[in-house]
This record gives structure tokens, sequence and C-alpha cells, in this order.
């Protein structure tokens, strides 16, 4: 791959530059993470769009929310990325990667990019290269990247760390609201919003997001949010009702931040969270050499015999391993 040429075509918005880049990045291979790391450094931060993560409950209707929002968003003529994380089977380790199929519009729109990608063994509800995924959405020009994780759990936080704002999408009468509160999702949400708020549970979603509202005022107070934050709304993304409401809702808060300071402190904090992410995994692909899997494997055998305790046996593992450096 030409870097410079794919930058310059990535840098003039091209579609197709812009999916082969970021199958560049998601590549394990060596060759290609080297080539990953001079595309971004050719690309560097110049462009920055809003970062907007939305996780939920699964059958929430995400795909609808994001769809409807996406358009909303590219009718007043803003660009739109989605990157959207599927499950991958833990078994095949296959991803049925169908974002597209349920996006149909969107998908459609020139304005609109969605890429979905496998979220393979990475914990946290993103996969471990959706940032750099991110800063490549920047470099095309996108105003508004929007982060979609695999479905809600105690993991998925990973996602605020790559975003500047978190919208959390519940369903109505999904059960004991002060539960949710327990959960550390829900304290990286900025706004909540109770999606399907038509037909029959037109009611119920008003009576859910009551709740949810009274739940959020008893969370503790975040230095990053202004009067009203974090805040619960209600909206039907199938008859696109309150989107409007939801944008203006997070262009307040992201202004707010902006001009107190926030912004600018989230990003760099975030920037350092991924440094010592990266060298994380540098470390561990150490262990991954012909030699370390041998030794890996000879002292796990002694440690299933009984010859050798388990904590001794790493200890060795580790000297032998800072021996060879």
């Amino acid at each position: 791959m030409d870097i410079t040429d794919t930058a310059q075509r990535i840098i003039a918005g091209e579609r197709r530059a812009l999916a082969r880049a970021i199958t560049l990045v998601e590549s394990g291979r060596a060759d290609h993470r080297a080539q990953a790391t001079e595309l971004l450094a050719a690309l560097g931060t110049r462009k920055q769009a809003l970062r907007i993560g939305l996780s939920g409950t699964p059958g929430v209707g995400k795909s609808t929310f994001i769809e409807s929002f996406g358009l909303m968003l590219t009718g007043q003529g803003l660009r739109v990325a989605v990157l959207a994380v599927d499950p991958s089977s833990s078994r095949s380790g296959g991803s049925i990667l169908g974002d597209k199929t349920r996006m149909d519009l969107l998908s459609r729109d020139p304005k609109a990019f969605i890429r979905p990608s496998p979220s393979q063994t990475h914990l946290g509800g993103v996969t471990r290269r959706t940032r750099e995924a991110v800063a490549l959405s920047e470099a095309a020009g996108f105003d508004v990247v929007l982060i979609e994780t695999v479905g809600v759990g105690q993991s998925e936080t990973v996602v605020a760390q790559m975003s500047d704002l978190f919208l959390l999408l519940l369903a109505p009468a999904g059960g004991d609201e002060l539960q949710g509160v327990k959960r550390g999702i829900m304290e990286m949400a900025d706004v909540i919003v109770v999606n399907k708020a038509d037909g029959d549970l037109k009611a119920t979603a008003t009576r859910t997001q009551a709740d949810y509202a009274g739940a959020l005022r008893l969370m503790r107070k975040r230095p990053q949010d202004p009067e009203g934050y974090p805040r619960a709304m209600s909206v039907s993304a199938l008859e696109q009702r309150g989107l409007p409401e939801v944008w203006d809702a997070l262009k307040t808060l992201s202004d707010w931040r902006r001009d107190n300071g926030f912004w600018e402190h989230t990003r760099a904090a975030q920037a350092r969270y991924w440094f010592e992410d990266a060298v994380k995994t540098a470390l561990l692909a150490q262990l991954e050499t012909p030699a370390a899997r041998r030794a890996l494997a000879a002292l796990s055998d002694a440690v299933a015999a009984g010859v050798q305790e388990p904590a001794a046996a790493a200890a060795k593992f580790v000297r032998n391993l800072r021996a060879q450096e």
C-alpha cells in the first residue's frame, strides 16, 4: 500500500480508501501494523469530529435509532460515520457484521459511512482498533462519528475512553431502574435515552424516563457536567420523534465542555489511556513469539504435574523473558 497516496485519498474523502485503511488498522499482521502506524502518523490530528459513543441493551433498537439519528444529521448537511462493533463467536471466531443491512437507508446516504467490525476477543464493547478507525474517519472529514458497542454490560465502559459524549439507550419497562444505577455503564452516560416511546409503550416509556431521571439525581455530581446533566429523555426512533431534542442536548453539553476546558482535558486523558494500552499490548505480544510459547508450555506442564508452584513458575518465566531482552 502506498501510504502517501492513501493518506491523500482519505483526506479527500474517498470512501473506498477509508474502508481499506480501516481494514489495514484492524489487521494483526506485523507488516500491516507498521503500515497502519505510518498512515496514522501521515494523517495527523488536524481534524476533530464530535465522537458519540452509543450502547444499549439487546433489542433496544440501537440500529433503528442510529439510522434515524444519522439521517437527521445528514439532512442538516453533516457528514456522519458509524463504526458498529458486532460480537464475535467465542467458538468459531466469526461475526455476522449485519449492521449495513439493518441501516439500509443510511448506508445509501452519500453523506454517511457505515463500517461494521468484529469485536474479536476484546472486552469493553469495542475492538482494540476502534480508536484508530475513529482517527481515520476524522481525517476523512466526517463531522460526527457514532461508535456503537456490541451491547450493554459492565465491561463496556471502554467506549467512554474514545468518545466525547456517551449515550445510553434503554427500553421501556426494563426492570428496576435503581439497579441500573449500580452498573458502571450508567455512571459513564451523559444522556440516557428511553427508546420505543410509541404505540402501547408510549406511556410506559414516559414513566421509565421519569424513573431514570429520579435515579440520576441520586448519583454523585460529576465535574464535567453542567446543571441538568446527565439527563434522561424518551424518543421514538421508529417514528423519528424526539431526535432533534436529543441532538440539541448533546450539542449543548459539548459546547459547555468546550467553553469550560473539559473537552481538551478529556481528549488528553484519553490519549494517555490509549498510550498505556498500546504499551500493554506490545508487552503481551512478546508472549506470542515461538520461544515464549515453548517456555510457557514447558512451565505450564510442570505446574499441571505439580512439580512447580504457579507463582514460582510465573516468576521464572518473567526472569527468562527479561534475560532475552
